[in-house]
C-alpha cells in the first residue's frame, strides 16, 4: 500500500467541497493505432457528499464529496465482414466458375465512454497532542476498476487546523474510505470499517 503525504491546501480542493459541480481534472487520450478517438461530449454524471465518518477513538473525521464526468467518445476502427462472391478461372480454354466466401474490411465507429470521477475530502485531526504514536488523522481510499483491480491513496493531517485533499481517475466500480489514527508514517490504530462512498450505476 501506497500512503500519499499532506498535500498542500488549494482552492480547487476546497472547492470540490463547497460546490455541487467540481471542476474535474483532465486526462489524455491514448489514440491506437490505426484508431482515431475524438470526445464528443462530456457531462456530469454523478455529485454527492459523502461522511462525516470517524476512527474507532472518534479523534480523526473525514468528509467530503465525489463527482464523477462522463466522458463520450467515436471511436474509430476497422470492421471485418463478409460475402460471397463469384470467383473464375480458365482450365485448358475453358472458364470455370464457383461461389466463395470472401472477407473485407471497412472502417466503422462505436461509442465508447470513459467515467472520470475526482474525490474531495476535509480531515479533521480532533487529538493532535496526544501520544506519538497516534498524533495524527489518516483517510484511506480503496477505488475498484470496472477491470477488478483495487488502488489504495492514503492522506494524513497532523495538524490542529482541518486538511483538504483530493485525488482523481477514471472508470471506478466502487470507492471506499476508512479512517484511523497513526504517527507521521502510517496508520496504526482506531481504523474503522470501509464505508461506502461511491458505486458505478
Amino acid at each position: 500500500m501506497r500512503f500519499a503525504s499532506r498535500i498542500i491546501l488549494g482552492a480547487g480542493v476546497a472547492a470540490l467541497l463547497t460546490t455541487a459541480t467540481p471542476a474535474m481534472a483532465s486526462a489524455a487520450t491514448v489514440t491506437p493505432v490505426q484508431t482515431v478517438a475524438a470526445t464528443t461530449s462530456a457531462a456530469p454524471f454523478f455529485v454527492d457528499s459523502w461522511g462525516p465518518y470517524y476512527s474507532g477513538d472518534e479523534k480523526a473525521e473525514a468528509e467530503g464529496k465525489v463527482a464523477v464526468e462522463k466522458k463520450s467518445q467515436k471511436h474509430w476502427y476497422w470492421k471485418k465482414y463478409s460475402k460471397i462472391v463469384k470467383k473464375c478461372t480458365w482450365y485448358k480454354g475453358e472458364k470455370k466458375c464457383k461461389w466463395v466466401k470472401q472477407w473485407f474490411k471497412k472502417r466503422a465507429w462505436k461509442w465508447e465512454h470513459e467515467y472520470h470521477y475526482t474525490v474531495g475530502s476535509k480531515l479533521t485531526n480532533h487529538k493532535w497532542w496526544s501520544k506519538p504514536k497516534h498524533f495524527c488523522a489518516w483517510e484511506t481510499f480503496k477505488v475498484v476498476g470496472f477491470d477488478g483491480s483495487t488502488t489504495f491513496k492514503s492522506f494524513k493531517n497532523c495538524s490542529k487546523k482541518p486538511g483538504f485533499y483530493s485525488f482523481s481517475g477514471k472508470d471506478a466500480e466502487h470507492i471506499y474510505v476508512k479512517v484511523s489514527r497513526g504517527d507521521q508514517g502510517h496508520p496504526n490504530g482506531y481504523q474503522s470499517g470501509w464505508e461506502h462512498i461511491y458505486s458505478h450505476a
